[in-house]
């Protein structure tokens, strides 16, 4: 299972402003097949980030994040435990994961982010398909802007091979791992 994001989208405008993603408001998930048909969901509980964000074009100029791979969270320790041993995420060697972008384009519900991702020491080009989905100012006078995102990525790319078959055919875990932002920035 390889979720994934270290954001960082680049492109230029001259209206962006730099706003901190909210960790406590903000969502990195996955899902894998699980036995064949089953999904696995999992997120990850610590990551932090900054987005340049133009609020009148709706779109987002550049950001960047850091997940830690340690806070892995499945909802079951066992299965966890084993996501951070060296069959997987390695996290005694590679702490975090990392994404970098090379080009973004659209805005409003038609953002497209293509970058590199960094997981085990493994860069792979991914692609990310979002919305930008609105910037207000809350009740505590805090200018924030919210973006969506999703993507996948073949988990062996990275060298993440453990797998197990079953006796009815097939394996334990599927190589396509689906990956999922919601982030919620704060205007700096």
């Amino acid at each position: 299972m390889i979720p994934v994001f270290l954001l960082t989208f680049v492109a230029g405008s001259a209206a962006a402003t730099t706003y901190m993603v909210d960790a406590t408001h903000s969502q990195i998930h996955f899902s894998v097949n699980h036995l064949m048909f089953f999904k696995v969901r999992g997120t990850f509980n610590e990551f932090s980030g900054s987005v340049d964000v133009d609020p009148v074009a709706k779109t987002l100029t550049a950001a960047a994040a850091t997940i830690n791979t340690a806070t892995v969270n499945t909802r079951d320790e066992k299965r966890d435990e084993h996501l951070r041993s060296d069959d997987f995420f390695d996290v005694a060697n590679h702490p975090t994961i990392s994404f970098t972008s090379k080009t973004v384009s659209g805005a409003g519900d038609n953002i497209r982010v293509v970058g590199d991702i960094t997981i085990r020491g493994v860069t792979k080009e991914i692609t990310l398909n979002g919305s930008f989905v609105g910037a207000m100012t809350d009740h505590m006078g805090n200018e924030r802007a919210g973006f969506v995102a999703t993507g996948e990525v073949n988990r062996k790319d990275f060298g993440l091979n453990w797998n197990r078959a079953l006796e009815t055919g097939g394996v334990v875990v599927g190589d396509t791992v689906e990956i999922g932002l919601e982030i919620a920035a704060v205007k700096q």
